[in-house]
């Protein structure tokens, strides 16, 4: 993968170390902040190094398109920290609930029917959305005290490291939750209660089949 063009003039990227086990409430806080007022960040999941923004907030989603060089057809995931919060954002069959319950945190992205609440970058031509709450207590963390999802896309390095020389500038944060080794996640549909799966990664998909 080539690394993004850096652009624009020189600023600072906040690095911050964060306990994987037990996040530090302050650091969660100035992430917080961060995405608040606009910024984009690279996280940990328990899948791969992500790069997200508020899901509201337009100029980031579009600034993460042009970084990933991706087709505005291709809306990313979303991350939530909750079962409740996806129900906010997605239609939730009382199958589409026991099916998350059973699985969730976990390394798995499940298709939904979005609600009126997505903003339309980010729904597929279907009006699906595709979302996540991966087994990470830093990214559960950031979402819950946030109070709102973050886009979910792969920074495409193991390390904070490498994603700090690759993006540059072009990110505002970069969290170190330690080395992650890439493995993406278990891509299921579960619209209209038939699970289809789309991508078989890290998460089992045995009982779809």
């Amino acid at each position: 993968m080539s690394p993004p063009k850096k652009s624009g003039p020189k600023k600072k990227v906040l690095s911050l170390s964060i306990h994987s086990d037990n996040p530090q409430q302050r650091h969660i806080n100035r992430v917080t902040q961060i995405l608040d007022e606009g910024g984009v960040i690279s996280y940990p999941t328990d899948t791969f190094y992500g790069i997200g923004c508020d899901l509201f907030n337009k100029k980031g989603i579009q600034h993460i398109y042009r970084l990933k060089n991706r087709p505005l057809k291709q809306p990313f995931s979303f991350v939530c920290d909750s079962l409740n919060e996806i129900s906010k954002y997605a239609l939730v069959s009382n199958y589409a609930y026991k099916t998350m319950k059973r699985l969730l945190p976990g390394p798995y992205t499940f298709i939904l029917e979005g609600t009126r609440l997505v903003p339309k970058i980010m729904l597929t031509k279907r009006k699906t959305v595709g979302i996540r709450v991966p087994d990470n207590n830093i990214t559960r963390a950031i979402v819950r005290t946030l109070g709102r999802p973050i886009i979910s896309t792969s920074a495409g390095f193991d390390d904070p490291y490498a994603i700090g020389e690759a993006y540059g500038n072009s990110l505002d944060a970069i969290i170190d939750g330690g080395l992650l080794y890439q493995n993406p996640s278990s891509v299921v549909s579960l619209i209209d209660d038939r699970p289809e799966i789309i991508r078989e990664g890290k998460g089992d998909v045995s009982s779809f089949r």
